[in-house]
């Protein structure tokens, strides 16, 4: 898995977009700089309440985007997704997915 530069400032650095789960089941999609600090910190509790108390976390998917507009704009397009889609996007490694996404990870640096 790649992983973003964590010490560019953020007009400089990689954005990705990830998708955690739950103990429950539940999966969590986010954006961030840096996915091993960010899991570390929803780990510990920091960051969405929607994840505090559910860990252990398990990071499901993570793809390199570029710029925080365009992970902002795929990250809205991957929560539209039913739980289903989400899983044939993970399975299918982002190429089963609807045109929109499709259009939205051609032009980021995978």
């Amino acid at each position: 898995m790649l992983f973003s530069e964590p010490n560019k400032t953020d007009h400089q650095a990689t954005w990705s977009l990830y998708i955690l789960e739950t103990r429950f089941g539940h999966w969590y999609t986010g954006i961030t700089t840096n996915v091993e600090r960010r899991i570390e910190q929803h780990q510990a509790g920091k960051g969405a309440k929607n994840l505090k108390g559910k860990g252990p976390l398990t990071l499901k998917y993570q793809y390199r985007v570029g710029t925080k507009s365009q992970a902002a704009k795929l990250e809205w397009h991957v929560k539209q997704l039913t739980k289903a889609q989400k899983i044939q996007l993970v399975e299918s490694s982002g190429e089963r997915v609807n045109d929109k996404i499709k259009s939205l990870m051609r032009f980021t640096p995978a």
